[in-house]
This record gives structure tokens, sequence and C-alpha cells, in this order.
């Protein structure tokens, strides 16, 4: 299986936000990542539904909504309105997760859990065979640009290992400081998709590192 690329539209230049979306779309990448904070969960604000309608109406790409928010139960309908293939919530934020599987299932997306550096992958026992994704954050969320937590590779190793064992088809997402020095590490370990921000969008040639990284080419 190729890796999937989904890079992260936070680090996009959102004064000129078409040409960067034209990119993605004449790109190898096969999700986009969108990245929703509320400032209480994370600190720092991001963007919220109307641009994510915006971009669904303009990106070819299936859309990876991330929420750092508290309480995205509360946002099922909103984030599947919008136009969202996949609605990735945080372990941390919901009491009950397992219904809010459900919900975004029955809204018609795809659903994953994500964990923070410090959540122990044991926490996803008994829920992993009804995600479609398991995403580990290897940095502290709430910024870009942050460095890539190595234990996130153990971490990464573990959680594939509860996957196979479980017999779950979750598909293993990590998100922070994804480059072409952590990208190889993370694919031996078992990720499945990669999300990239700065690292796709500062490049001098966008579309050429998102090739980079699908085919694990690192010159």
């Amino acid at each position: 299986m190729q890796t999937i690329i989904s890079p992260s539209l936070l680090s996009a230049n959102f004064i000129d936000l078409r040409k960067e979306l034209e990119m993605i779309n004449n790109s190898e990448a096969d999700w986009l990542h969108m990245d929703v904070m509320d400032g209480v969960f994370v600190p720092n604000i991001s963007f919220g539904f109307p641009i994510i309608k915006a971009v669904s109406e303009v990106c070819n790409k299936p859309l990876d909504v991330h929420l750092m928010i508290v309480h995205p139960e509360k946002y099922v309908r909103q984030v599947a309105d919008s136009g969202a293939m996949l609605m990735n919530v945080h372990y941390e934020a919901c009491t009950h997760l397992h219904r809010t599987i459900q919900e975004i299932h029955a809204a018609g997306m795809k659903a994953g859990v994500t964990l923070n550096p410090s959540t122990p992958v044991c926490v996803l026992e008994d829920i992993i065979h009804d995600l479609d994704v398991a995403m580990l954050m290897s940095v502290n969320p709430g910024f870009g640009g942050q460095k890539f937590i190595e234990s996130i590779l153990d971490k990464t190793k573990r959680l594939k290992n509860l996957i196979k064992s479980s017999g779950s088809n979750a598909l293993i997402e990590v998100d922070g400081g994804v480059n072409k020095v952590t990208a190889p590490k993370l694919i031996d370990a078992g990720a499945d998709i990669l999300v990239s921000g700065n690292y796709v969008f500062k490049a001098e040639d966008s579309a050429k590192t998102i090739h980079q990284l699908k085919y694990n080419i690192h010159p």
C-alpha cells in the first residue's frame, strides 16, 4: 500500500488560498488535512465550518477534518454538511467516544480518533474495531512547525500491533513534524497516512515534495 499523504492546510498561504488549493488538486496528495482549533482544547484558533465548506467547493481531494476542540460531538452534522470525508476527534475531548464514533458514521463520514503525545495507545483497545483511522500527534497540538517527538515511533509500532492483534482495519495517521527525515521512520514503524504542513507548503516545489513523501523518495 502506498502512503497516503494529507497536506495540512494550516500551513498554507491564506492570502492566496485558491492557488494553494489548485496546487493540491494537481498534486499527488490523497487527502487535505484541515485543523479546526477553538482556543480552548488547544492554545490557538484556526478556522471553522464556512472555510471548510468553501474549500470543499474548490478542492477535489477528500477532506480530512481534525477537530481540536472541546465537545466535538456537538458538531458532527456541521462537519458532514461542510463536505468532510473524515471527521477526526480527540480521545481527550470525548466523554462518550463510542457514541460519537457512531454518530460520525451515521452522518456518512469515516471516523477517526486522535491521541495526544502523552495519551497511551491502550485507551483505544475497546474502540479500535469501530475506527477507520487512529491518529497519533507527534507534536503537542495547537501550532505548526514544532519539532517531532521521537518516542512517537515506538508508539506507532505499538498502535500497529494493537490493530493487527485485534483484527481491526483502522489506518494509522501521524500528524506533526513530518519531513524527509521523519517520514521514512514513520513508514517503517507502520504509519499509513502522513500529515505534513510546513514541509509541504513552505517547500520550493510543494507538488514535488508531496510526490517524494508519497513514494518515500528523499534525496
